[in-house]
């Protein structure tokens, strides 16, 4: 699909008029009304200056504000830098000061956390300003009415006139995604990217223009941003932004606004499933379920579709640096087929399994997964020694994940060379969670490995070596741990070690921390 994301948004206004696009809370907009309030935003954004490749950053939850913003940046050939909402102060600091971004669109507060506070004292050298997507405006910011009202003074026809200077292969957003270093890398991908590979994944799991489609997952993320919202404009689906998921209210909305459409991470179909009131619910109306992220056991598949009711089930593979998805399972594949292995290719993208030696593997061997596509990012934001580690020169995304492909193509994730594990749906590296726990006081070396969780499939686990004479225990490195990172990434058991196993080269051996871990029970 060679266009520009406001070319597919003013081409479904036209073809889809007055019907819904979104409902959030009393807010209900048409296609054509979510182009007016795009174009709005884009006029806003262009008389504060915003110029093509600027960056703007949203550090807030799934509201209808968020797509407005994004939408308006990316019709003026803006870059949007999406914020994980769990983020802390210094968390979000270094994303905003490497992208430079100038403006921050946010919201006073969200489960505790005050976003304008936590940033008090950060370096900042590009930040013009932060505008409140909703409630009260905080000191020092400008509220989104006062921030729409800037549009006055901008013409429709230049930001029209700008959206059609734009080429497909623009950049369209930088996602920031932690690695094996320890510091978040920009992902950056063009509009062409995105657009194409969102096209093809709605028509491949069947996402359509009666859809209506409940967006839980969260808009910092390629699944609630990418295949959340985009892939539903692409559509013609309505979308319906959750800020939370809180499995009473999301059986009430099923029932309320008819939602088909429910994709996420195996938890909350789990939950939806053990609510011991979903037979009061009316869920007759759940049609298409997209999962991932995590294993997918057969009798969960099974329950959503006898139970739940969903009459399709899939579950797909991706990473940031392919836009968000790499493989596909089709909707008619066996429950055993989408339980075991995370699809097979999109059309268009290649994937392959290959040994240290960068060979092709045969079918039902184990090796790492590359892929290679148009869905591949342009390379990391600042970054070219990290992007050529990641990338051959011949075009091919080293993953990093291990996988077995079979004579069919599709592929079963077994491993993850990174050490990375997920923690209900959020991908966790030890990398970062190590750097942060080391400015401890107290602390002199940590490790990281994932450790089981029946509810959220992994967790951290910290190993931990004191500086001689300081005593610590589990709770103080837990507390101190909430405090200074996203609670995803919060240790849930600690273990203090006088050293760490290490091999003749200082690496830590992680293989060795599993087996203490397995030891234990």
């Amino acid at each position: 699909m060679s266009k520009t994301v406001p070319q597919v948004v003013a081409e479904a206004a036209i073809k889809h008029g007055d019907s819904l696009a979104l409902r959030d809370g009393s807010v209900e907009l048409s296609y054509t009304e979510i182009n007016q309030a795009r174009l709005q935003a884009a006029r806003a954004l262009a008389a504060k200056g915003l110029r093509k490749g600027d960056c703007i950053a949203i550090w807030a939850p799934n509201m209808y504000q968020w797509i407005i913003t994004a939408l308006g940046a990316q019709t003026l050939g803006g870059v949007m830098v999406p914020l994980n909402t769990r983020l802390k102060g210094s968390e979000a600091a270094y994303i905003l000061r490497s992208s430079g971004a100038r403006w921050l669109f946010t919201v006073p507060e969200f489960l505790g956390n005050h976003y304008p506070d936590m940033l008090q004292g950060e370096d900042l050298p590009a930040l013009e300003g932060m505008v409140m997507l909703e409630g009260s405006e905080v000191k020092g910011t400008e509220s989104w009415t006062d921030f729409l009202a800037h549009a006055e003074a901008v013409e429709e026809a230049e930001v029209e006139a700008r959206a059609a200077e734009l080429d497909p292969q623009d950049t369209l957003d930088i996602l920031f995604t932690s690695g094996t270093t320890g510091s978040p890398k920009g992902v950056i991908t063009s509009h062409a990217q995105n657009l194409q590979s969102f096209a093809i994944w709605s028509a491949t799991v069947g996402l359509g223009a009666d859809d209506n489609y409940l967006i839980i997952n969260p808009f910092f993320h390629a699944f609630g941003y990418k295949a959340g919202w985009l892939a539903a404009l692409i559509s013609g689906a309505c979308i319906l932004p959750v800020r939370s998921f809180d499995v009473d209210a999301v059986l009430e909305q099923i029932a309320r606004d008819r939602v088909s459409v429910i994709p996420g991470p195996p938890t909350i179909y789990q939950s939806l499933l053990a609510h011991p009131r979903r037979e009061d619910y009316d869920l007759s109306s759940l049609r298409l379920a997209v999962t991932g992220a995590a294993p997918v056991p057969v009798s969960l598949v099974k329950q959503m579709r006898e139970v739940l009711g969903f009459q399709t089930v899939v579950t797909a593979y991706g990473l940031t640096e392919t836009c968000g998805v790499v493989s596909i399972c089709r909707p008619d594949d066996s429950a055993e087929r989408i339980s075991h292995t995370s699809g097979r290719a999109m059309p268009g993208v290649e994937m392959k399994c290959v040994d240290s030696e960068g060979n092709t593997v045969p079918a039902g061997e184990e090796g790492e997964i590359w892929c290679r596509g148009f869905n591949v990012m342009q390379g990391y934001l600042d970054s070219p020694e990290e992007t050529a580690a990641t990338m051959s020169d011949d075009g091919w995304l080293k993953t990093g994940d291990v996988g077995v492909m079979d004579e069919d193509g599709y592929v079963r994730i077994t491993d993850r060379i990174k050490d990375m594990f997920i923690v209900g749906g959020f991908n966790c590296y030890p990398a970062e969670i190590e750097n942060i726990l080391c400015n401890m006081p107290g602390v002199a070396r940590a490790a990281v490995i994932g450790a089981p969780d029946e509810r959220l499939g992994e967790v951290a686990r910290a190993y931990l070596v004191l500086v001689d004479g300081v005593t610590l225990d589990e709770a103080e490195v837990i507390a101190w741990s909430r405090q200074n990172m996203a609670n995803y990434k919060v240790p849930r058991s600690v273990r203090f070690l006088d050293a760490l196993p290490v091999n003749a080269g200082g690496k830590v051996l992680k293989n060795e921390l599993r087996d203490m871990m397995v030891a234990e029970g």
